[in-house]
């Protein structure tokens, strides 16, 4: 609908007249949900609902930096310990060490990191203990 309102028509029947010729062209056949219950009419009122559902969509999260540095370390650990080689932990854990530091070094907005740099050596030295056994 790009069209302009005429000067001299009211309002309504203009929208009106928008809406009646967009129906008759089958504009609102299928769009997504026609037919389905509105979402989530049974829960509270939050006015940020549509910012929340937007991030449920693109799978995307609001953590604070602190957080998601320290889930990326749990997760570098995981991924580590389960790394095909030892060379391939080392590259991980590198990795996230140096974001540690960085962390460190400039603190991040959030909650306090609490985590230090892991010791690699100690960890390819466990690598290789559980790849024996």
């Amino acid at each position: 609908m790009t069209e302009r309102k005429p000067p001299g028509v009211p309002f309504e029947s203009w929208v009106d007249k928008q809406i009646r010729e967009a129906t008759e062209r089958g504009d609102f056949a299928r769009l997504a949900g026609a037919g389905k219950p509105l979402p989530h009419l049974d829960q509270p009122y939050d006015e940020l609902w549509w910012i929340k559902e937007k991030m449920r969509r693109e799978d995307l999260s609001y953590l604070p930096p602190s957080l998601v540095l320290r889930k990326e370390a749990e997760d570098a650990l995981e991924a580590a310990s389960n790394a095909p080689t030892e060379a391939a932990l080392r590259r991980i854990l590198t990795a996230v060490n140096e974001r540690i530091r960085e962390a460190l070094r400039t603190p991040l907005e959030g909650p306090p990191l609490r985590v230090t740099p892991f010791d690699i050596d100690e960890a390819a030295r466990n690598w290789r203990e559980k790849k024996r056994s």
